[in-house]
């Protein structure tokens, strides 16, 4: 039985930190700010992988105030969602992401995104969808004060 699950994560934007989303370190100004390394591409993801499971998120299995996870970088946590699926006796059917920034432009960076997602799954990059869109300047994510991502996750369960 496919089971769907859907994911969102937002992060601040400061100096002094390096910008990753999808495990991709994009050239920018500010990077995003967070326990880990805040790559809220790869965060949106793992909750939507463990919503699908009927998991809790992913605070609950790397929480903000463990050492452990200080500057972590996010594949491990997608890595624990894909050992999670396993757990279930699932497999994971696809993903499908998208980016909400002002700047900087996503699109050089999509397919490398979509390769590292891929890895840390164990999934064909082929279901692996990446996109990336502006907020039209408007709220908070259009006046580059952050960065959003939202994903949803099929994933085939035992009945």
């Amino acid at each position: 039985m496919i089971h769907v699950g859907i994911g969102y994560d937002i992060h601040p934007l400061a100096e002094g930190r390096k910008l990753v989303l999808g495990g991709v370190e994009i050239p920018h100004p500010q990077g995003l700010v967070g326990h880990s390394d805040a790559d809220a591409l790869m965060h949106a993801i793992c909750d939507a992988v463990l919503g699908a499971l009927g998991e809790p998120d992913i605070g609950h299995f790397f929480k903000n105030t463990d050492a452990r996870w200080l500057n972590s970088p996010s594949k491990v946590f997608l890595q624990e969602a894909a050992r999670q699926v396993a757990f279930h006796q699932g497999r994971l059917v696809n993903i499908d992401a998208t980016i909400l920034a002002e700047e900087p432009k996503i699109a050089p960076y999509l397919q490398r995104m979509k390769f590292n997602i891929a890895e840390a799954l164990n999934l064909n990059v082929r279901w692996v969808g990446v996109k990336a869109t502006t907020n039209e300047r408007l709220g908070a994510i259009g006046r580059h004060e952050g960065i959003a991502a939202m994903a949803v996750a099929a994933v085939d369960l035992p009945e």
